[in-house]
Protein backbone atom coordinates (compact mmCIF):
# COMPACT_ATOMS: atom_id res chain seq x y z
CA UNK A 1 0.00 0.00 0.00
CA UNK A 2 1.17 3.55 -1.13
CA UNK A 3 0.11 6.87 -1.21
CA UNK A 4 1.62 8.82 -4.61
CA UNK A 5 1.49 12.91 -4.46
CA UNK A 6 0.79 14.35 -7.89
CA UNK A 7 4.29 15.77 -8.53
CA UNK A 8 5.26 19.30 -7.86
CA UNK A 9 7.49 21.40 -9.18
CA UNK A 10 8.72 22.99 -5.97
CA UNK A 11 9.63 22.32 -2.34
CA UNK A 12 6.42 24.49 -1.21
CA UNK A 13 4.08 23.05 -3.34
CA UNK A 14 5.08 20.20 -2.83
CA UNK A 15 4.50 20.23 1.19
CA UNK A 16 1.44 21.53 0.51
CA UNK A 17 -0.01 18.56 -1.87
CA UNK A 18 1.36 16.25 0.34
CA UNK A 19 0.02 17.44 3.55
CA UNK A 20 -3.49 17.82 1.96
CA UNK A 21 -3.86 14.79 0.22
CA UNK A 22 -2.59 13.07 3.81
CA UNK A 23 -4.74 15.46 5.73
CA UNK A 24 -8.12 13.38 3.71
CA UNK A 25 -6.66 10.45 4.33
CA UNK A 26 -8.51 8.64 7.57
CA UNK A 27 -7.19 9.27 10.52
CA UNK A 28 -5.06 12.23 9.12
CA UNK A 29 -2.11 9.84 8.34
CA UNK A 30 -1.06 7.30 5.32
CA UNK A 31 1.77 5.12 4.99
CA UNK A 32 4.38 5.17 2.23
CA UNK A 33 3.53 8.79 0.92
CA UNK A 34 5.69 9.29 -1.93
CA UNK A 35 6.54 12.69 -2.79
CA UNK A 36 8.49 14.04 -5.89
CA UNK A 37 9.81 17.69 -6.20
CA UNK A 38 11.03 17.99 -9.72
CA UNK A 39 12.98 21.83 -8.85
CA UNK A 40 13.85 21.62 -5.34
CA UNK A 41 16.21 24.51 -5.63
CA UNK A 42 13.42 26.60 -7.45
CA UNK A 43 11.08 29.82 -5.05
CA UNK A 44 8.51 31.26 -6.48
CA UNK A 45 6.45 34.25 -4.87
CA UNK A 46 3.76 32.05 -3.42
CA UNK A 47 6.38 29.40 -2.56
CA UNK A 48 7.89 32.27 -0.26
CA UNK A 49 4.32 33.05 1.00
CA UNK A 50 3.37 29.58 2.14
CA UNK A 51 6.49 29.50 3.62
CA UNK A 52 5.53 32.79 5.92
CA UNK A 53 1.97 31.42 6.20
CA UNK A 54 3.77 28.07 7.68
CA UNK A 55 6.24 30.06 10.04
CA UNK A 56 3.57 32.61 11.20
CA UNK A 57 1.53 29.00 12.10
CA UNK A 58 4.67 27.27 13.84
CA UNK A 59 6.13 30.36 15.87
CA UNK A 60 2.34 30.82 16.99
CA UNK A 61 2.46 27.77 18.62
CA UNK A 62 5.62 27.74 19.82
CA UNK A 63 7.15 25.26 17.70
CA UNK A 64 10.29 24.98 15.71
CA UNK A 65 10.27 27.20 12.26
CA UNK A 66 11.00 25.83 8.94
CA UNK A 67 14.29 27.33 8.86
CA UNK A 68 15.19 26.01 12.10
CA UNK A 69 14.05 22.38 10.84
CA UNK A 70 15.95 22.67 7.54
CA UNK A 71 19.35 23.58 9.68
CA UNK A 72 18.85 20.29 11.23
CA UNK A 73 19.68 18.29 8.00
CA UNK A 74 21.74 20.71 6.43
CA UNK A 75 23.46 24.23 8.01
CA UNK A 76 23.16 26.59 5.13
CA UNK A 77 24.53 29.59 6.80
CA UNK A 78 27.53 28.18 7.87
CA UNK A 79 28.50 27.13 4.48
CA UNK A 80 27.73 30.16 3.04
CA UNK A 81 30.08 31.90 5.79
CA UNK A 82 32.61 29.57 5.68
CA UNK A 83 32.30 26.85 2.32
CA UNK A 84 33.98 23.44 2.49
CA UNK A 85 36.14 21.74 3.30
CA UNK A 86 35.89 24.34 6.46
CA UNK A 87 32.47 23.42 7.67
CA UNK A 88 32.67 20.48 9.23
CA UNK A 89 35.41 21.47 11.77
CA UNK A 90 32.85 24.79 12.30
CA UNK A 91 29.49 22.81 12.52
CA UNK A 92 31.71 20.34 15.19
CA UNK A 93 32.58 23.31 17.56
CA UNK A 94 28.36 24.60 16.97
CA UNK A 95 27.51 21.16 17.34
CA UNK A 96 28.83 20.87 21.36
CA UNK A 97 26.18 23.67 21.87
CA UNK A 98 23.17 21.91 19.92
CA UNK A 99 23.56 18.71 21.61
CA UNK A 100 22.82 20.26 24.91
CA UNK A 101 19.54 20.84 23.54
CA UNK A 102 18.69 17.52 23.34
CA UNK A 103 19.28 14.14 20.86
CA UNK A 104 16.34 15.06 18.12
CA UNK A 105 17.48 17.68 15.27
CA UNK A 106 21.18 16.62 14.49
CA UNK A 107 21.16 14.54 11.39
CA UNK A 108 24.35 16.72 9.86
CA UNK A 109 26.05 15.28 12.77
CA UNK A 110 25.49 11.85 12.18
CA UNK A 111 26.04 12.43 8.68
CA UNK A 112 30.01 13.81 8.79
CA UNK A 113 30.99 12.16 11.92
CA UNK A 114 31.41 8.21 12.43
CA UNK A 115 33.97 6.08 14.41
CA UNK A 116 34.19 2.99 13.12
CA UNK A 117 35.31 -0.76 14.95
CA UNK A 118 39.05 0.06 14.17
CA UNK A 119 38.82 3.35 16.44
CA UNK A 120 39.58 6.02 13.33
CA UNK A 121 36.88 8.78 12.67
CA UNK A 122 35.69 9.34 9.06
CA UNK A 123 33.55 11.66 7.42
CA UNK A 124 30.82 9.77 5.39
CA UNK A 125 29.22 12.79 4.05
CA UNK A 126 32.76 14.43 2.70
CA UNK A 127 33.78 10.90 1.60
CA UNK A 128 31.19 10.68 -0.82
CA UNK A 129 30.83 13.99 -2.27
CA UNK A 130 34.67 13.01 -2.99
CA UNK A 131 34.24 9.97 -4.68
CA UNK A 132 30.82 11.44 -6.56
CA UNK A 133 33.51 14.31 -7.68
CA UNK A 134 36.13 11.96 -8.51
CA UNK A 135 34.23 9.45 -10.75
CA UNK A 136 32.26 12.33 -12.96
CA UNK A 137 35.55 14.12 -13.46
CA UNK A 138 37.82 11.69 -13.86
CA UNK A 139 39.07 9.57 -16.90
CA UNK A 140 37.46 6.42 -15.39
CA UNK A 141 33.80 4.91 -15.47
CA UNK A 142 31.37 7.07 -13.49
CA UNK A 143 29.54 4.91 -11.16
CA UNK A 144 25.74 6.37 -10.84
CA UNK A 145 24.40 4.12 -7.80
CA UNK A 146 26.59 4.10 -5.17
CA UNK A 147 26.43 7.01 -3.60
CA UNK A 148 24.77 6.36 0.25
CA UNK A 149 24.23 7.53 3.49
CA UNK A 150 22.98 5.85 6.34
CA UNK A 151 25.48 5.82 9.19
CA UNK A 152 27.57 8.51 11.52
CA UNK A 153 27.03 8.38 15.07
CA UNK A 154 29.62 10.73 16.36
CA UNK A 155 31.38 7.76 18.71
CA UNK A 156 29.42 4.55 17.59
CA UNK A 157 28.91 2.71 14.18
CA UNK A 158 25.42 3.38 13.80
CA UNK A 159 22.84 4.38 11.01
CA UNK A 160 21.05 7.74 10.81
CA UNK A 161 18.26 5.89 13.04
CA UNK A 162 20.22 4.23 15.53
CA UNK A 163 17.59 1.18 16.98
CA UNK A 164 19.90 1.45 20.39
CA UNK A 165 19.23 5.12 20.98
CA UNK A 166 16.22 5.55 18.80
CA UNK A 167 14.09 2.77 19.35
CA UNK A 168 13.13 3.16 23.05
CA UNK A 169 11.89 6.47 23.71
CA UNK A 170 8.91 7.09 21.46
CA UNK A 171 8.98 10.83 21.15
CA UNK A 172 11.82 13.30 19.81
CA UNK A 173 13.60 10.43 18.28
CA UNK A 174 15.77 10.44 14.74
CA UNK A 175 13.22 9.90 12.06
CA UNK A 176 15.16 10.26 8.94
CA UNK A 177 16.37 7.11 8.34
CA UNK A 178 18.24 6.39 4.64
CA UNK A 179 19.56 9.14 1.99
CA UNK A 180 19.85 7.54 -1.15
CA UNK A 181 22.09 9.96 -3.91
CA UNK A 182 22.11 8.95 -7.49
CA UNK A 183 23.46 10.41 -11.11
CA UNK A 184 21.19 10.18 -13.90
CA UNK A 185 22.78 9.46 -17.54
CA UNK A 186 22.99 13.17 -17.41
CA UNK A 187 24.94 13.42 -14.56
CA UNK A 188 21.82 15.32 -12.92
CA UNK A 189 21.96 14.79 -9.13
CA UNK A 190 18.94 13.29 -7.55
CA UNK A 191 18.53 11.98 -3.59
CA UNK A 192 15.47 10.07 -2.27
CA UNK A 193 14.81 10.40 1.68
CA UNK A 194 13.16 7.88 3.56
CA UNK A 195 11.47 8.78 6.86
CA UNK A 196 9.95 6.03 9.40
CA UNK A 197 7.73 8.49 10.31
CA UNK A 198 6.97 11.92 9.48
CA UNK A 199 5.33 14.95 11.34
CA UNK A 200 3.73 17.14 7.93
CA UNK A 201 2.81 20.28 9.80
CA UNK A 202 5.67 20.99 12.41
CA UNK A 203 8.57 19.24 9.84
CA UNK A 204 7.97 18.01 6.90
CA UNK A 205 7.83 21.52 4.73
CA UNK A 206 11.37 22.20 7.00
CA UNK A 207 12.88 18.75 5.80
CA UNK A 208 12.59 19.39 2.06
CA UNK A 209 14.35 22.92 2.16
CA UNK A 210 17.14 20.79 4.31
CA UNK A 211 17.38 18.15 1.86
CA UNK A 212 16.90 20.42 -0.79
CA UNK A 213 20.04 22.46 0.50
CA UNK A 214 21.97 19.15 1.19
CA UNK A 215 21.51 18.28 -2.54
CA UNK A 216 22.86 21.80 -3.77
CA UNK A 217 25.74 21.15 -1.12
CA UNK A 218 26.50 18.07 -2.51
CA UNK A 219 26.39 19.13 -6.48
CA UNK A 220 28.57 22.15 -5.60
CA UNK A 221 31.30 20.30 -4.33
CA UNK A 222 31.02 17.25 -6.70
CA UNK A 223 30.69 19.69 -9.17
CA UNK A 224 26.95 18.33 -10.75
CA UNK A 225 23.88 19.42 -11.34
CA UNK A 226 20.65 19.33 -9.21
CA UNK A 227 17.86 16.82 -10.01
CA UNK A 228 14.57 15.98 -8.50
CA UNK A 229 14.06 15.41 -4.66
CA UNK A 230 11.75 11.84 -3.61
CA UNK A 231 10.98 11.61 -0.09
CA UNK A 232 9.30 8.48 0.91
CA UNK A 233 7.46 8.65 4.17
CA UNK A 234 6.90 5.04 5.42
CA UNK A 235 4.26 6.76 8.05
CA UNK A 236 2.89 10.20 7.71
CA UNK A 237 0.57 12.25 10.09
CA UNK A 238 -1.02 15.56 10.07
CA UNK A 239 0.31 16.63 14.00
CA UNK A 240 -1.34 18.99 15.51
CA UNK A 241 1.70 21.34 17.39
CA UNK A 242 1.02 22.89 20.98
CA UNK A 243 -2.20 24.55 21.22
CA UNK A 244 -3.14 23.49 17.77
CA UNK A 245 -6.55 21.87 16.25
CA UNK A 246 -8.20 20.53 13.11
CA UNK A 247 -9.84 23.78 12.24
CA UNK A 248 -6.24 25.70 12.66
CA UNK A 249 -5.00 23.43 10.27
CA UNK A 250 -7.18 23.07 7.85
CA UNK A 251 -7.55 27.15 7.92
CA UNK A 252 -3.56 27.02 7.25
CA UNK A 253 -3.72 24.00 4.18
CA UNK A 254 -6.22 26.50 3.17
CA UNK A 255 -4.38 30.16 2.78
CA UNK A 256 -1.41 28.15 1.51
CA UNK A 257 -3.67 26.99 -1.37
CA UNK A 258 -5.12 30.73 -1.97
CA UNK A 259 -1.71 31.67 -2.66
CA UNK A 260 -1.25 29.00 -5.41
CA UNK A 261 -5.12 30.03 -6.44
CA UNK A 262 -4.04 33.80 -6.57
CA UNK A 263 -0.64 33.50 -8.26
CA UNK A 264 -2.72 31.69 -11.01
CA UNK A 265 -5.01 34.33 -12.05
CA UNK A 266 -2.81 37.06 -12.14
Amino acid sequence: MYLPITPAQTCAAAWLKAATTVNAAPGHEAHNVIIDVAEPLSEAAPDRRVIQLVDSYLRSKEAMPVQAVANTIFPQDLYRRHGAPKLYDVYQNVYEHIKKQGDWGRYFERMIRRKTSAGKVINPLGDMVAKMKKHVHGDGKTFRNIYELTISDPTLDIPIYDPERDAGPVMNRQCLSFLSFKLDHDNRLMLTAVYRNHYYVERLLGNLFGLARLMAFVGNEAGVPVGPLTVVSTHAVIDAPKGGGRKGINQLLSECGAAYETSAAA
